[in-house]
């Protein structure tokens, strides 16, 4: 795993709890901050995938 797989992950799940805690407290604007965190965490760690996927490709004879 590379920097960006472990820090996307990480962003994604804590977008995943602000989610949950918008809905705990009602509140579609801290809802709609983790869907976003979600997001980028995801993109994030797709492109830690796609850097690792090039990093084998390279190393290899």
């Amino acid at each position: 795993m590379n920097k960006d797989q472990v820090e996307g992950k990480l962003q994604d799940i804590g977008g995943k709890i602000q989610e949950e805690a918008g809905k705990l407290v009602d509140s579609p604007e801290q809802q709609l901050k983790g869907l976003k965190n979600q997001v980028e965490g995801k993109t994030q760690e797709k492109l830690g995938d796609a850097r690792e996927a090039l990093d084998e490709a390279t190393r290899k004879p």
